[in-house]
């Protein structure tokens, strides 16, 4: 049975809908295996769980924005 496992920060429901939707599509594509096969794995972090050139990633999104 084909795994798929995506992290990433918090999603409302529609969105990981659609992207447990849209994974397994081209997945069952790309490697010509049922739909039904696969299993989808969303995983959500807390954005200071994650880190990005020595800083987490909270204070690196402001930044950003800042310099917008």
């Amino acid at each position: 049975m084909p795994f798929i496992k995506l992290e990433a920060g918090k999603m409302d429901k529609e969105t990981k809908e659609k992207l447990i939707s849209g994974l397994t599509t081209v997945a069952s594509e790309t490697l010509g295996i049922p739909k039904e096969a696969f299993t989808v794995l969303l995983k959500e972090n807390e954005m200071d769980n994650w880190g990005v050139g020595g800083k987490v990633l909270t204070k690196v999104m402001a930044e950003r924005a800042n310099k917008q």
